[in-house]
C-alpha cells in the first residue's frame, strides 16, 4: 500500500513537472533564455575587442612608434596604425556579424522548428 502510494506520488510529480517544463520552456527561451544569449554575445564582443586590442590602437594612434619623434617616424607610424586598425575593424565588423548571425538563428531556431513539425505531419493546411 505505501509503496503504491509513493509510486503514485513519484508519476504525479514527474508528470506535473514534466508539463510544467514543456509549457514553462518557450517563455524561458523568450524571456531569461534571450537575455543570456545577448550577454554572452555582448561577452563575445568585448572578448574581439581584446583580441584586436582596437581600443588601444585607436589610442595610440598619434604616438610614434618605437619612440621614433622624427617627421618621418610620425608619419610612418600613423599609416601604419591606420592600416592595422582599418584591418582590425574589419575583422571585427565580421566578428559582430557572425555574432549577430548566432544570436538570430538561436532566437528563430524554436519556430522554425515547431513550424516543420506542423508542415511535415501536415497539421499546418488545417490549421489555414
Amino acid at each position: 500500500m505505501v509503496q503504491k502510494s509513493i509510486t503514485l506520488k513519484a508519476i504525479r510529480f514527474i508528470a506535473k513537472d514534466l508539463v510544467f517544463d514543456v509549457l514553462y520552456w518557450p517563455i524561458w527561451w523568450y524571456t531569461g533564455g534571450v537575455k543570456k544569449a545577448f550577454n554572452g554575445f555582448l561577452n563575445t564582443l568585448g572578448q574581439a575587442n581584446r583580441e584586436l586590442s582596437l581600443t588601444v590602437w585607436m589610442k595610440n594612434i598619434f604616438v610614434p612608434m618605437f619612440g621614433d619623434f622624427s617627421w618621418q617616424g610620425r608619419l610612418i607610424s600613423f599609416f601604419m596604425r591606420i592600416v592595422q586598425v582599418i584591418g582590425r575593424v574589419i575583422v571585427f565588423c565580421v566578428w559582430l556579424l557572425f555574432g549577430a548571425l548566432v544570436f538570430l538563428f538561436w532566437a528563430v531556431l524554436p519556430i522554425f522548428i515547431v513550424y516543420q513539425v506542423l508542415f511535415n505531419f501536415n497539421i499546418l493546411p488545417n490549421l489555414l
